[in-house]
Formats: C-alpha cells, sequence, structure tokens
C-alpha cells in the first residue's frame, strides 16, 4: 500500500468539508418560479417606451428587512426597468447592527449585484422629516452624504429616536436645496400617510407650496403601497407636478403582493425617449408618466390616452353575413384588465353597456350600428382608468370593417 494514500484521502476529504470561497452578496440571478408571467408588461405608446420602475424602497441601511441584492432579484423578477432603493437619511434603526458612515451603500450594494442585466438602478435618499416637511424622496443624486447633517449624535448607535431627533436639527430646505444641487428628481412621498395626517387626505403644507413654487419639487406619490389618494392625484395636476406610484416595500415584495394571488407593486410606467437613466430622468421632469396601482392606470390625458391606445387595439372587424350587425375583436396588449362602458349610441348584442377584456387577451362582440358603412366609430370610457379624481378617459375606435 502507498505509504501517501492515508495523507491524500484526508487532503480529499478536508476539501469536502472546507467550504469553497464565496462573494459575500454578489451578483442578482433570476429565477421566476411558479410565476413566470409576473412581469409587469406595457407597450411602448406615442414612439415612446414604456418604462416599468419603482422609486420608493428601502433595504437593511434603514428601516428595510432584505439586502440591496434581495431588492434587486425582486425587481429582475417583476420585469422592472429601473429601481430607486431610498433608504432613510435620518432614520436609522439598524445604526448598531450594520453601521456606515457612507449613505451611498445601499446604492452601490444595487448597483453591483445588478451588473449583467438590463436593470436600471438609480441612485435615491429619502429626505426623513415631521411635517411640516414630511418625508421626500430625492432620486439621480451623485452623493446621499450631502442630503443629511448630524452636528451631535448620540453616543450610542442604538439610539434610533435620539440620532433622528438629532437629525432634525438640519432645516428640511437645506437637504432639498442639496438634492436640486445635485439634479435630483425630488417628490413627496405618501402625503395622506396617517402617522402625519391622521385624516388620511392628502395635503400641501405651506413648506411644499414654497418649495413646488421655488421649483424645488417636482413630484408627487398618488399611489403607495396599499393606498391611493385621490386628493393627492388632485394637488398633483393642480400644482403641475409629476404623478408617482411605488411600493415603497419594507419587507419581501411578495409579503406585500402576493403573486399568487395575482397581486403586483405599484409602479410609475415611464414614457422615455431612450431605455437609459437619462432618459428617465428627462421622462419624470416633463410629467411622461402614468401610475399602475392594482387595476387602475392613472394619469394625464397626454400620456394616458396614448397608452390606452396602444393598449386596446381593435382587429378582424367585419359585417356579420346578411345582417347589418359588426363583428370586432378587441385585443389587450397590457397587464390591465380593461373595464369598459359602451357610451357610444351602437348597442352591443352580447352584452349590456358594461364589458371587460383581459390582460393579454381578446374579447369578441357585435356592435349594431343599424346600417352598414365604410367607418364606424366606436366611443367606450375606460373605468379602470382615471384622469382626475371620479374622471374617466374615453377611447375612440375607429372600425374600418372588411
Amino acid at each position: 500500500m502507498n505509504r501517501w494514500m492515508p495523507v491524500a484521502a484526508a487532503a480529499a476529504l478536508l476539501i469536502l468539508i472546507t467550504p469553497t470561497p464565496s462573494w459575500p452578496h454578489g451578483q442578482a440571478e433570476v429565477d421566476p418560479g411558479p410565476y413566470p408571467d409576473r412581469p409587469i408588461r406595457f407597450p411602448d405608446a406615442a414612439g415612446l417606451h414604456t418604462l416599468v420602475v419603482d422609486l420608493h424602497s428601502h433595504s437593511v441601511f434603514s428601516d428595510g428587512h432584505v439586502w440591496p441584492k434581495i431588492r434587486v432579484e425582486e425587481a429582475l423578477r417583476d420585469g422592472l426597468d429601473a429601481l430607486a432603493i431610498t433608504d432613510h437619511l435620518e432614520y436609522q434603526p439598524h445604526l448598531a447592527d450594520i453601521p456606515h458612515p457612507d449613505r451611498n451603500r445601499a446604492f452601490q450594494e444595487a448597483a453591483a449585484a445588478a451588473e449583467g442585466s438590463d436593470l436600471i438602478v438609480i441612485a435615491g435618499s429619502e429626505i426623513t422629516r415631521e411635517l411640516p416637511a414630511g418625508h421626500i424622496n430625492a432620486v439621480f443624486i451623485d452623493d446621499a452624504n450631502a442630503l443629511f447633517k448630524v452636528d451631535e449624535p448620540p453616543a450610542d448607535p442604538a439610539a434610533t429616536i435620539d440620532y433622528y431627533r438629532a437629525a432634525q436639527a438640519w432645516p428640511p430646505e437645506a437637504a432639498v436645496s442639496a438634492a436640486n444641487d445635485q439634479g435630483a428628481f425630488v417628490f413627496i412621498n405618501h402625503p395622506d400617510w396617517t402617522r402625519q395626517r391622521p385624516s388620511g387626505i392628502a395635503e400641501l403644507t405651506p413648506l411644499h407650496r414654497s418649495l413646488i413654487d421655488q421649483g424645488l419639487l417636482h413630484g408627487i406619490e398618488v399611489a403607495n403601497g396599499q393606498t391611493f389618494s385621490a386628493e393627492a392625484l388632485a394637488l398633483g395636476l393642480a400644482h403641475g407636478l409629476t404623478l408617482l406610484g411605488v411600493s415603497d416595500v419594507h419587507d419581501l415584495i411578495d409579503w406585500d403582493y402576493p403573486p399568487a394571488a395575482g397581486e403586483h407593486r405599484p409602479v410609475t410606467l415611464v414614457l422615455a425617449m431612450e431605455r437609459t437613466a437619462a432618459g428617465i430622468r428627462s421622462a419624470l421632469f416633463s410629467g411622461r408618466t402614468v401610475v399602475w396601482f392594482r387595476n387602475r392606470l392613472i394619469g394625464r390625458p397626454a400620456e394616458l390616452q396614448p397608452l390606452l391606445a396602444a393598449s386596446l387595439q381593435a382587429t378582424d372587424v367585419h359585417w356579420v353575413p346578411d345582417t347589418e350587425t359588426l363583428s370586432v375583436t378587441l385585443v389587450n396588449h397590457s397587464d390591465a384588465r380593461f373595464e369598459l362602458r359602451n357610451v357610444s349610441e351602437l348597442g352591443l348584442a352580447e352584452h349590456d353597456a358594461r364589458f371587460d377584456v383581459p390582460p393579454h387577451g381578446r374579447r369578441t362582440l357585435t356592435l349594431r350600428p343599424g346600417a352598414r358603412g365604410d367607418v364606424v366609430e366606436w366611443t367606450v370610457e375606460v373605468q379602470n382608468a382615471i384622469t382626475a379624481p371620479d374622471t374617466h378617459p374615453t377611447l375612440t375606435l375607429r372600425l374600418e370593417p372588411r
């Protein structure tokens, strides 16, 4: 027997039981799991790219409960084009366990995890104050450290509330100005949040109005997490603010929006000239957004109408033989289940005035125009779309029977 065999065997065993070196985080991997249809999908519209964006989320670098890499993997599963992790600058409940004097760490970790994918990771932070400022997000920033200042931090890093109070001493106007100095897109978070607005009714404070008048606030969340605010929508429309929908997720995305139940995170559909960070930023400053919340599409007519026209199209239009009735198949190219109401004088043979078209599906209907013609115009109200509180847009389909 070779006297070296026991040594070789021992070495082989050591190799088997010794953990192989690995990077602690690394790049994100995507496994759609049992829900391959979960990516959020809407068609491009009016010559622009429809990009799916979430501009408000959290990680362990503030009060979230997952590492930034997990946020990236969730975003890839949901088919997002862009993600911003906007950790609180001043509220730091994990500071004793995860000390990080550099507030850019969440972005850096997320950007590294997204390498090799098509996901655009946007640098952002949440300026976290009591009213009158409330919570304000700044995205497309260069350095998060310039957006907060704590002159006398508490000796105990676990003293979360003491740290938060110490951070309140720096005026919120200074933080917002610092963000604007970096060219940031800045927006009001959850203005209906009951912890700061017990009524649940969104309002602007005099400070908000002053910052808007100075051109330092550019957007407002009309859908955050599980809530939609009609009052926030009205404020956004009245003050020319970009309309936004965000997840504001702190736990796992699947816990808040379980795909098994067919749910999805609220997102902003950004109509951009190009699929780049610069394209998204330009579109946000131009107000080219539509909010996707549950089964609602929320936006101004200039952005919402082209998206509806691209999403819902009529095909296979023909006269039913020996009749004056018209067969039309509506094809839905989007994730929305369109809830429609016939508001034209054309009657429907199989349905009353209300009907729906399933997401990425089709529905064939028979219209009764009363007489044959080369062109028939059919107008429907899109009841799951909103252009203002309690206001639904209409869509006119030009039907040319063959």
